[in-house]
């Protein structure tokens, strides 16, 4: 039989796709723009029939029902490993479970924690050979779960590109049922480059040497940090994320290197430029080994945070007890750059913050507020940056990490943080 053959006799409708979703499955759906869409609504639709079914993604990118209404809860229940915008929004539904887990051990949980045994996912569609691929995000997660999960169902759409990589790709006769629905896939806005984030950047980018290979975040910290570099040469990409800014940097011609990611996120042009072939997609666990990542040469990590205390711990997902993020593969890559000869990692936040009151508060602080969680430890912080310079803690005494911090904390904090820091004991003078 032909796999063309294969595909009509496993075609079936997006509605006859999620009736095959039972009562206690399990399931891995595709992570950001990986995501079928249409599939998770309609299994919302027949969502009284269910019970126990639990659904396991990173960052969702859509607004399904079942985030929206606790009536859900208990029929189809939500967990991400990455939260979201969209997660945030809907928390107080109470669907939305959140495992702040590190990127580079997140299939363990997928398999071990949630025992994933069902894959949806978005596919493109089938090249010559049979061969569905998974884009530009589903290549992380999805290859993986393929290989134990039981059902294997793929909503086909046209829109997702056909990718370089490994285990990026599923054959027709692997899965279990295949629908159809074509969607353009939902893009990720990046935020305006700041002053701010200008003036931070303006500290990062000579530390940054040709021939150097790149692992940035999100943010516009970040964004400003990498086309920055449009002057370097001969940079290379070792990253969980692919940006907007590094296909900039790219097509220029300043990257010109190996760009290995987990998965690309952000623009259509983003999607596109990852469909041509250029970037090489393999599982977050592979890209996210910080011994793996490591071995390149100068390896510099460059991530926002949120806060910092004045011996470096850095939170990065929470505002005290109030979860804004997770801690994806911040970690993974600060330790990957402690690894590398010629490593550098850069957390980069502003020096102040808004509060709700309109008042103007400090990001660095003595201690971190109660119920922070402490995202990267200050035994594995390298430096750290405000707009009003840098911060280098490796490996220094606590003395000399909080002379260190006032330094680069807001002038109108900077007396405050050092009574603060005589009266905890951090230092005497």
């Amino acid at each position: 039989m032909s796999w063309q053959d294969i595909y009509k006799s496993k075609l079936v409708s997006v509605e006859e796709a999620a009736k095959k979703i039972e009562s206690g499955d399990k399931i891995w759906f595709g992570a950001c723009s990986s995501a079928p869409i249409q599939i998770l609504e309609a299994l919302a639709n027949r969502a009284h029939e269910l019970r126990n079914v639990d659904l396991v993604t990173a960052m969702a990118m859509y607004p399904y029902k079942f985030l929206q209404l606790p009536e859900y809860i208990g029929k189809l229940n939500f967990h991400t490993i990455f939260y979201g915008p969209i997660e945030r929004k809907f928390y107080k539904a109470g669907n939305v479970d959140i495992d702040s887990v590190h990127f580079g051990k997140s299939y363990l949980a997928i398999r071990d924690v949630y025992k994933v045994d069902t894959l949806l996912a978005d596919v493109s569609e089938p090249d010559e050979d049979g061969y569905m691929y998974y884009g530009a995000v589903g290549v992380s997660w999805n290859g993986v779960v393929a290989e134990y999960a039981k059902k294997k169902i793929v909503q086909v759409n046209k829109f997702q590109p056909k990718v370089n990589g490994i285990k990026h790709r599923i054959h027709v006769s692997e899965v279990y049922c295949i629908c159809e629905y074509d969607h353009p896939l939902p893009e990720l806005t990046q935020p305006p480059v700041k002053e701010t984030d200008k003036k931070i950047a303006s500290y990062i980018i000579p530390l940054i040497p040709d021939g150097a290979t790149l692992q940035v975040g999100l943010g516009g910290i970040a964004n400003a940090v990498a086309y920055g570099l449009e002057n370097k040469k001969d940079l290379g990409v070792h990253t969980e994320m692919l940006t907007d800014s590094m296909v900039y940097l790219a097509k220029k011609g300043v990257i010109s290197r190996r760009i290995l990611a987990g998965f690309g996120l952000g623009s259509k042009e983003l999607y596109d430029f990852v469909g041509e072939g250029k970037v090489e997609l393999v599982p977050i666990e592979v890209v996210n080994d910080p011994y793996a990542a490591g071995q390149n040469d100068n390896f510099i990590s460059i991530n926002s945070t949120l806060m910092v205390d004045l011996t470096g711990q850095a939170g990065s997902e929470s505002i005290g007890f109030s979860q804004f993020s997770c801690t994806g593969g911040q970690l993974d890559y600060v330790r990957a750059a402690g690894i590398s000869k010629g490593g550098k990692s850069f957390l980069c936040l502003a020096s102040t913050i808004k509060n709700k009151d309109g008042s103007i508060g400090s990001t660095i602080n003595v201690s971190l507020p109660e119920g922070q969680a402490v995202t990267t430890p200050r035994s594995d912080v390298m430096y750290v940056v405000t707009e009003y310079g840098i911060a280098d803690l490796y490996n220094k005494p606590i003395k000399a990490r909080v002379e260190a911090m006032i330094s680069i904390a807001h002038p109108d904090f900077r007396e405050k943080l050092r009574q603060d820091a005589i009266r905890a004991g951090l230092t005497v003078k």
